[in-house]
């Protein structure tokens, strides 16, 4: 068989092995693939996602003495940001940091990684990982050929154009990105049209006039300059009804291909790296409305009682749908309300 620079660059997705050169001889190091969506930047400066990968290669190639390595890659320059999950479960990719609704269209019960309302606080959200729902999603990307290495959520808020989306009925007649299906469906009760774009196309919906409003995590409202645009910003960081979760996630087809030990260093990386993710977000959600105020923007925050509206409508409309999926999926939600 002839090989051809498409054989080259697929095998290169594809196959995490390489062989390292120095003094003469060859020797096996295994070098991992990490693509993600997020503006590049340093292990110090950047989008804290960015920064969270970049720690991550960092700490792992030190820990296994350089016998296993990561390359990240930022900005969606690896392959396309919607590509990414499809290409893990296939063992094509290696590695991503990847909002996990993106892939609902693939793995419904993924959408509940941004059901409108349903967490609304990073307590609540840190909660998962060891809780009863947390162990079933686990359960069901492992079943799905997907391993999650670090647990990352985010608030999020609305940038919107000429005028707030705050209350419900703000909403009435908006172009909204709401980041998932059932965001999409709250919104679509309270009167918006919807759109479905990732967050790294925000910037050009809002440009064009295709959105009026962007829902997404206080990091992306900063790291895709949305302040250039919005007059008004409706902060998550108080209270929000938007929460995702923002994972490193692994295919394990090239997971299990990998010795125990280096299996065992990639999740205690993971684990330890889940502070630094939540610090992260954290800070943004402060940072964001620093942003959007020097630019000129009005920043709003939402109140209880507003919150609980917006519950009222989640929970007829994207809880409803979500549970009448498949029984999987109700389990879920019923594990996930069971967090106080």
């Amino acid at each position: 068989m002839t090989l051809t620079r498409r054989h080259l660059v697929a095998a290169g997705l594809a196959a995490p092995a390489l062989l390292k050169f120095g003094n003469g001889a060859a020797h096996a190091a295994t070098t991992l693939k990490l693509s993600h969506q997020f503006p590049g930047g340093t292990i110090e400066e950047g989008d804290f996602r960015d920064r969270m990968c970049r720690k991550f290669a960092a700490a792992i190639a030190e820990r296994s003495k350089g016998a296993l390595e990561i390359q990240v890659y930022p900005g969606s320059s690896l392959m396309k940001t919607n590509a990414q999950f499809g290409a893990m479960r296939k063992g094509a990719l290696d590695m991503s940091l990847y909002p996990s609704p993106y892939a609902g269209g693939e793995v419904q019960e993924l959408n509940i990684g941004l059901m409108p309302a349903l967490v609304p606080s990073y307590a609540q959200a840190i909660a998962w990982k060891n809780a009863a729902v947390g162990k079933k999603l686990t359960e069901i990307l492992d079943s799905k050929g997907i391993i999650l290495v670090s647990w990352v959520w985010q608030a999020g808020g609305v940038a919107s154009r000429d005028r707030p989306l705050l209350t419900p009925a703000d909403a009435k007649g908006l172009k909204v990105r709401g980041g998932s299906r059932e965001m999409d469906l709250v919104m679509k009760q309270a009167g918006a049209a919807t759109l479905s774009v990732p967050s790294n196309e925000s910037y050009a919906a809002m440009q064009t006039g295709a959105c009026d409003a962007v829902l997404t995590s206080s990091t992306s409202l900063i790291s895709f300059r949305l302040e250039e645009i919005a007059k008004h910003l409706t902060s998550g960081r108080e209270r929000s009804y938007w929460f995702m979760l923002e994972p490193i996630m692994m295919s394990k087809a090239i997971f299990t291909g990998l010795p125990k030990d280096q299996q065992d260093l990639i999740m205690a990386v993971g684990a330890e790296l889940e502070t630094f993710g939540q610090d992260g977000a954290k800070a943004d959600d402060k940072k964001v409305e620093e942003v959007f105020s020097k630019a000129g923007a009005k920043v709003q925050q939402l109140d209880e009682a507003t919150l609980g509206q917006w519950r009222d409508i989640a929970r007829d409309t994207a809880w409803k749908d979500f549970a009448a999926k498949n029984a999987s999926c109700a389990e879920l939600l019923k594990l996930a309300e069971q967090i106080a």
